[in-house]
């Protein structure tokens, strides 16, 4: 990405209308957040990714069309947003890679027509959750303008990056921030013989959960917040607190469990929730 678009939010788009809508999303965001908008279509090689099979010309044209109606849709709303378009011809996920290295994020829809993410969250999007460098937008089901802003917490590891994200998100929107911890037992109590006592350990997590924000709050006096510690599935709690709210943060955590090394709670996250996901990669650089 040339150095003037450097922190820009980066859409990728097929022009299909989950991409029209990440594109909405994504330009909305950029007014929001005072940054500029780069929507970028990749033209794969096809059907071998090999430098001898070029694109046609038909599918370059074709791109070139999509790029354009997404921009004018862009412009006739937001007349004033700054839109750059890139028409790279290379597989889609190294494109988006390379485009949104230097962004402040990238935004993709949920699924989109053919080789750009045509599996339901099985492909470009997945993978580009668990693989970006940057925090990754889903743009999935509907984002309610006077939601709040949920952030998962996990507190087996250091959630700081995800919760800064998600405090200044809360901030920027002027919305209630709600930090939800889920915790659950690992077979019955009456089958293993173990007694514990349920509001001990749900003070407890609480305490911890608040510890872990508690700098932050400092940070963002005005970010109202609220902990919700459930004795659940995180994916379960995070699903339902997902339900009205404008935008749901979770971190791409070090838990790995399927091939695309997406972990098995943002991937759950990604899957079910009820609004837009923001995906915070672990080890984030700060200097966005």
């Amino acid at each position: 990405m040339p150095e003037a678009l450097s922190g820009a939010i980066v859409v990728g788009t097929d022009g299909s209308p989950e991409a029209e809508r990440a594109v909405e999303w994504a330009a909305g965001e950029a007014v929001l957040r005072g940054r500029s908008l780069r929507i970028v279509h990749a033209v794969e090689r096809w059907p071998f990714r090999v430098p001898l099979l070029a694109p046609s010309d038909g599918a370059v044209e074709e791109g070139k069309a999509i790029l354009e109606a997404a921009r004018a849709a862009v412009r006739e709303r937001w007349p004033d947003l700054g839109v750059t378009t890139a028409l790279v011809e290379e597989e889609t996920e190294k494109a988006l890679r390379e485009e949104s290295k230097d962004a402040f994020a990238l935004v993709l829809g949920r699924r989109g027509r053919g080789g750009f993410a045509g599996m339901p969250l099985g492909s470009t999007s997945r993978r580009m959750a668990s693989e970006s460098s940057v925090p990754v937008v889903i743009v999935r089901g509907e984002a309610s303008e006077g939601g709040e802003v949920v952030v998962g917490v996990d507190l087996s590891w250091d959630s700081e990056l995800v919760l800064e994200h998600a405090f200044e998100t809360a901030a920027l929107y002027g919305a209630r921030l709600r930090a939800v911890h889920a915790w659950m037992v690992y077979g019955m109590p009456v089958e293993s013989g173990a007694v514990f006592d349920e509001e001990a350990v749900h003070d407890e997590l609480l305490g911890r959960v608040v510890a872990a924000h508690e700098p932050l709050r400092e940070k963002y006096p005005h970010v109202d917040v609220v902990e919700d510690v459930v004795m659940a599935h995180p994916v379960t709690a995070l699903t339902e607190a997902s339900r009205g709210a404008r935008l749901l943060v979770v971190g791409a955590d070090h838990h790995h469990w399927d091939a695309f090394r997406l972990g098995s709670v943002a991937h759950g996250a990604v899957h079910h929730a009820e609004c837009p996901v923001t995906v915070v990669p672990y080890g984030l650089n700060g200097d966005r």
